[in-house]
């Protein structure tokens, strides 16, 4: 297989096999109206399988959502054909606006326009809790 190097965009790399399909929903990126590329599985001599997303353009990424799904994923900025920068994610102390409260008395349920926020309390079992509410949520 055969996927064509891209001269302005950014590659989301290492992200865990099979994880791709969520980080491109929660990134939206269905709305851009450039060129995406969506590698699953692909060999990995560190990771054993991985998956790989190549973004044909320039855009702000959010990434709590990528250190969210993943914090092994790395993120590479390309320019004119070479990479001018490289960032490898971590773990966000805050989420927002990424996960909805799960516990109906929560006022980000009644108020839909609330932006939710989810603070990590337990970095080891990537648990968040909301920051209204402090219902749990686990990964």
């Amino acid at each position: 297989m055969n996927i064509d190097s891209i001269q302005n965009g950014i590659v989301l790399d290492h992200i865990k096999s099979g994880a791709s399909m969520e980080v491109y929903r929660l990134l939206g990126l269905s709305k851009l109206d450039c060129s995406v590329a969506i590698i699953k599985n692909a060999k990995s001599s560190k990771m054993g399988r991985k998956d790989i997303i190549k973004i044909d353009s320039l855009i702000d990424l959010d990434l709590d959502v990528l250190g969210y799904v993943d914090p092994g994923i790395t993120v590479s900025i390309i320019k004119d054909g070479v990479q001018v920068e490289k960032k490898q994610m971590k773990l966000p102390k805050k989420l927002t606006n990424v996960l909805k409260c799960k516990n109906p008395r929560c006022i980000t349920v009644a108020e839909s326009q609330l932006v939710s926020e989810f603070v990590l309390t337990n970095p080891e079992k990537r648990t968040y809790c909301c920051a209204y509410c402090e219902t749990e949520f686990s990964r």
